[in-house]
């Protein structure tokens, strides 16, 4: 064993501390984020891009600070850009998103596209390793009965129960029929009541603050409900969206209440430029 001297022993042990230091800031970042959750983004705002060059669409996402995303089914959303995606095999299509460094786990599928063939939806969605199938609206009348809904709860139930079956949980997003009314009372929170905890979950969109739908307080509302959110930044005076951390929402509401609502992933939502803008206030958010 070769002698080390007083020099050179302080030189290693600063180059060991300085390495700690680097290794133990990064860890700080990547801990960093509200709930300990990677920032995720929806891919509906880069459908174009997407048609046009998947694999370097997910790599600029990953470059922006995206670490998971969630995608749209090619079936359901094939008029939409997403079309493509049917020509990569489940093990391909992870592969291109591993060697961006990014993880998937969620996928939007259209309710129709599931009524018609919920079997072949859920094939693609365990061969591409997803464990998360959402449904944007169940799509009712835009006039509702409360049999209406009845009805349509009955039915994502039975769908529910068949992604279970399969090891995945069944969502529900909150658009269009969603934010209609029964006699004076949301349809969403009628959906609450009919909807099995234990089959369905619930993925929020934020902007419908825009519609009177506090995000926050739904958390506190359906504790346990939720399984993620769609994240946008709002300016309740301008009423438009905005970058996250640059808006009018106060966000360490929003994502402490998220916990009682039982989060388990969110995904950024806008224009390229504003999700690539919300990246470093959501990294240094603490909740």
């Amino acid at each position: 064993m070769s002698k080390v001297t007083r020099r050179e022993f302080i030189r290693n042990v600063a180059s060991s501390a300085a390495v700690a230091g680097l290794i133990s800031t990064h860890a700080l970042e990547l801990n960093a984020n509200p709930l300990g959750l990677p920032i995720g983004c929806q891919t509906w705002p880069v459908r174009t891009m997407i048609a046009r060059d998947f694999p370097g669409t997910i790599k600029q996402l990953a470059a922006a600070g995206f670490q998971t995303i969630e995608l749209c089914s090619p079936v359901g959303y094939s008029d939409s850009g997403f079309a493509g995606l049917s020509k990569y095999s489940g093990a391909a299509l992870r592969r291109v998103l591993t060697d961006a460094g990014v993880e998937c786990n969620s996928s939007h599928f259209g309710i129709r596209e599931l009524r018609k063939d919920q079997g072949a939806s859920i094939a693609w969605a365990k061969d591409v390793g997803l464990t998360q199938m959402l449904v944007p609206s169940l799509e009712g009348p835009q006039n509702p009965t409360l049999d209406d809904v009845k009805r349509i709860a009955d039915e994502y139930n039975k769908m529910g129960e068949k992604a279970a079956k399969a090891g995945i949980q069944q969502g529900l997003h909150n658009e269009g029929f969603e934010l209609t009314t029964v006699k004076g009372q949301r349809t969403y929170d009628l959906l609450f009541k009919l909807l099995d905890p234990k089959l369905v979950k619930f993925q929020f969109q934020v902007s419908n603050i825009a519609a009177g739908f506090d995000v926050a307080e739904y958390f506190t509302k359906y504790p346990g409900r939720f399984i993620s959110m769609h994240v946008q930044g709002w300016s309740t005076t301008a009423r438009k969206e905005m970058a996250v951390g640059q808006d009018s929402l106060d966000w360490k509401k929003i994502f402490t209440a998220a916990k009682i609502g039982g989060i388990k992933n969110y995904f950024v939502e806008m224009d390229l430029d504003l999700m690539k803008a919300s990246v470093p206030y959501l990294r240094q958010l603490h909740v």
